[in-house]
């Protein structure tokens, strides 16, 4: 069976096409910067590298060069859509109804839209990929996988907020956290590489992007993570606050006069690196007018992003009782060398034993500690397109 798995991100997209009867990837590709000057669709067959360079508006425009590129008659891998038998979705919020994967129907369409305002930059792209699909492969089942599911073991003391009860009770107003399926996979190739038993093990994964969050993986379940009721909380991201005040909602609205929905945009579309740096919500970008241009207001923003980072590694390993690994994904955790030296830089007191030269890989598996540290730290490239593809197959 060939399962099409499509991970829609904020500015990105994943996709693999995989045969199931052996879990290879007929075919890989990333769209980058969508919605963003200089977008980019690459994919990856057959020992060939096939480019496309070509705005792309939004995540519809991207879905419809994903597809063009698996059937395209000199690079692609398939003759027709017909030889894709499932599609597999990855979707951020499933709120509380979906604590698993779901085959999507148009009840599940509805639930879907309905969280779309608790993840107003991931559920409208994962939607739009599930419609750009379903129109054009009217007959292909479609699953849902959720972020969210994978958090659902968190404690009471960790998911809820201290609002007044009835907000949960009532209205579902709680942590859910995000990048679930990445934390679980990255999680299982840790406890893999350290041949223990992922039970046995207190690990807190760094799953570093344009979205980013800090899960504690406690026994093999996640018992806290940084993003919240929505993927705003947490850390600083691209285009988002992460941690603050919420105090300094009401203040925009009393005080300056900004409407509800002008906060969200801003909190959400405007903020992050994008808007302490003005450069943009690309770190990359962000990188170079930090240390090439010596940017003032780039640098600030790299600093902001890893002050918040090894704040949530070093009160994740205070909630478990100490940390056994640290582990580096997504693409700032997986591809930028500096990034996670100034994260790991400090952490000697927990029995982090840095190794610079093991450190100096990119989109690769390493173990970036010295032989005999206490405390291990990977990268690990994360591959939740296969953990969406075991459930689809699972499903269908």
């Amino acid at each position: 069976m060939n399962i099409l798995v499509i991970n829609c991100g904020s500015s990105s997209l994943k996709y693999q096409l995989i045969d199931m009867k052996t879990e290879e990837a007929l075919a890989t590709g990333l769209v980058e910067r969508i919605g963003i000057e200089g977008s980019i669709l690459t994919q990856k067959a057959n020992g060939e590298k096939y480019i496309v360079e070509e705005a792309m508006k939004d995540h519809q425009d991207a879905i419809k060069l994903v597809l063009a590129a698996l059937v395209d008659k000199d690079h692609g891998v398939i003759k027709s859509m017909d030889e894709i038998e499932a599609v597999g979705h990855r979707v951020v919020h499933g709120g509380e109804k979906y604590a698993a994967s779901v085959v999507i129907d148009e009840d599940v369409m509805k639930q879907l839209e309905e969280c779309a305002k608790l993840a107003p930059l991931h559920n409208p792209p994962n939607i739009i990929g599930i419609n750009a699909c379903k129109a054009l492969m009217p007959n292909t089942p479609m699953v849902g996988v959720f972020d969210t599911a994978f958090h659902q073991t968190m404690p009471e003391k960790a998911y809820l907020y201290a609002l007044p009860y009835e907000l949960y009770k009532d209205h579902h107003i709680r942590k859910y956290g995000f990048h679930g399926t990445s934390h679980k996979y990255v999680s299982m190739k840790a406890a893999e590489a350290m041949g223990k038993d992922i039970k046995e093990l207190k690990i807190v994964n760094c799953h570093l992007g344009n979205g980013a969050s800090v899960s504690a993986v406690k026994n093999g379940e996640s018992v806290d993570t940084s993003m919240g009721f929505t993927p705003l909380q947490g850390l600083v991201m691209g285009t988002r606050t992460g941690d603050m005040d919420p105090a300094v909602v009401t203040y925009l609205i009393k005080e300056l006069g900004y409407s509800a929905s002008e906060v969200d945009d801003i909190l959400n579309k405007k903020s992050g690196v994008l808007g302490v740096s003005g450069v943009s919500s690309d770190f990359r970008d962000v990188e170079d007018a930090a240390w090439n241009k010596k940017e003032h207001r780039s640098n600030i923003a790299l600093d902001m992003f890893v002050y918040r980072v090894k704040q949530y590694i070093g009160s994740y390993a205070a909630i478990m009782g100490g940390v056994d690994a640290i582990v580096f994904t997504a693409g700032v955790g997986e591809n930028s060398v500096e990034m996670r030296e100034s994260i790991l830089e400090g952490f000697d007191f927990l029995g982090v034993d840095f190794d610079k030269d093991k450190n100096k890989v990119r989109g690769k598996f390493a173990e970036i500690t010295k032989e005999g540290s206490k405390v291990k730290a990977f990268v690990i490239p994360t591959n939740e397109e296969l953990m969406i593809a075991k459930d689809t197959l699972a499903l269908v």
